[in-house]
């Protein structure tokens, strides 16, 4: 009898053109390390009175369809995810693409994502998929992942599957040596670690239907925040917290000259940290910085993917 393993699963996604309507091609095999996404609908305890100690049966409750997916930094199927996050880019180049995505976009593209067993077999598809959440972390070693968090109408679970033969992007993944951080344009020094989240802030459409699931999920006001964990080395940062000043902070992996990508967030705010002395070893701080809208760039923050992907 086989039983379910992860090094089995395969995750295919694609980009519905009717909200809560898988098409039915276009799919491109996904790139994952872990996925939580899925359906659960609780049930609810009857309340009634009258029947004795032992109580009646419950009743089911509204339908939520989300989850959690881990994804690799690579220079490719990334941009997959981008698309998601913040709308389709602007494609320039001949063999070399430059893909240019801009924060504050209303218009968010939902997907389609399988998530397949094919050895039970159990194939579920998650319709009307928006991404809330994208968050990368960087460090010195490891391997450089992004969680991303999904907002989705519902799931059908078929014994086939309905994404046909997924289209696979060639995988080169970027990693934490490729990494660099900037500040308004100059390496910033003595980073022990750093993380990024740029949240959609979806909102559930909570509408009355019969099959309990959402009618929709639309974007609210964007956030972008971080932390940044420094040595303490000089007061570059420190300085810039107490004026309450702007800077734009630079986050880019670099594989070769056509194989990049660069998150900018144009205008960076730093709170005042407390600096504490807990030893005889160096002395850490950490600032947690949220970004805003800058007028000189017309947006928040802005993301350029370099690869050879004609387009998303």
């Amino acid at each position: 009898m086989a039983r379910a393993q992860g090094a089995r699963s395969q995750l295919a996604a694609a980009f519905e053109t009717t909200y809560g309507t898988a098409p039915a091609s276009g799919f491109m095999q996904m790139p994952f390390a872990s996925a939580s996404l899925g359906a659960e609908q609780p049930l609810l305890a009857s309340e009634l009175l009258g029947y004795g100690r032992d109580p009646l049966a419950p009743i089911k409750d509204a339908v939520t369809a989300d989850g959690d997916i881990t994804v690799p930094l690579d220079a490719e199927a990334f941009g997959f995810w981008l698309k998601a996050a913040f709308g389709t880019p602007t494609t320039t180049g001949t063999t070399n693409k430059t893909h240019t995505f801009k924060s504050g976009s209303w218009a968010l593209p939902s997907m389609a994502i399988e998530v397949a067993m094919p050895e039970i077999p159990r194939f579920a598809m998650y319709t009307g998929c928006v991404l809330d959440q994208l968050r990368i972390a960087m460090q010195r070693s490891g391997l450089l992942t992004a969680d991303i968090k999904l907002v989705a109408q519902g799931e059908n679970v078929a014994t086939a599957t309905a994404a046909g033969t997924p289209t696979a992007y060639a995988l080169q993944r970027f990693g934490h040596f490729n990494g660099a951080i900037k500040r308004n344009g100059t390496a910033l020094g003595n980073i022990v670690s750093a993380d990024l989240t740029y949240a959609n802030n979806v909102e559930r459409i909570e509408t009355i239907r019969n099959d309990g699931r959402i009618d929709g999920a639309d974007p609210s006001i964007a956030a972008l925040t971080g932390k940044i964990d420094v040595r303490f080395a000089d007061t570059t940062l420190m300085d810039q917290a107490l004026n309450g000043t702007a800077a734009s902070l630079e986050f880019s992996w670099v594989i070769s000259a056509n194989v990049s990508l660069t998150i900018t967030a144009h205008a960076v705010y730093l709170p005042r940290p407390r600096v504490e002395i807990q030893g005889p070893q160096g002395i850490q701080a950490s600032f947690d910085w949220q970004a805003a809208y800058d007028s000189v760039a017309g947006q928040m923050c802005t993301i350029v993917l370099k690869n050879a992907v004609a387009s998303y």
